[in-house]
């Protein structure tokens, strides 16, 4: 039921990313716009992009969920920091009519299985303070915080 996603995916995937967004539009209309962060053109692009993957929870010949990583290469140079690759989870979204079936969970899980086979140090991901279920979701999942931003609004 999962795998690596394809140009054909474009359409499941915009209506997902737009899913994805409205849910951080309505909790930071200040920060977030209506519509999605890519392009069908700029999408199809970053699919062919090795350090990009793309995942798919396929059902029925339906995309249902995502998840879409980017791998973080060490930076040698840094003299603080050591250097680790990560995967870093991006975006997750599971549609509306399959949610509360172990979908986002299973693509999370993937994500984790996949950066180990790679031999990175760790996965990370962000979560919107106006998204609470999300973070429940993750910590639910194991993830634990390892920064934490803060802002002050002008």
């Amino acid at each position: 039921m999962i795998r690596r996603a394809v140009a054909g995916d474009v359409p499941a995937l915009m209506d997902l990313l737009d899913q994805v967004n409205l849910v951080h539009h309505l909790g930071r209309p200040d920060l977030f716009r209506r519509g999605t962060k890519y392009s069908p053109q700029a999408l199809e692009a970053l699919l062919a992009d090795p350090l990009r993957p793309v995942f798919v929870w396929e059902e029925g010949g339906k995309v249902l969920g995502h998840i879409f990583c980017v791998i973080r290469e060490p930076e040698p140079e840094d003299r603080l920091l050591v250097p680790v690759r990560t995967l870093y989870i991006d975006d997750v979204c599971v549609d509306a009519s399959a949610r509360e079936r172990g979908v986002g969970g299973a693509l999370c899980r993937h994500a984790v299985d996949y950066a180990r086979s790679l031999g990175c140090h760790n996965v990370t991901l962000h979560v919107w303070a106006c998204n609470p279920e999300a973070e429940t979701f993750y910590r639910n999942l194991g993830f634990k915080p390892q920064k934490i931003c803060l802002e002050e609004i002008l």
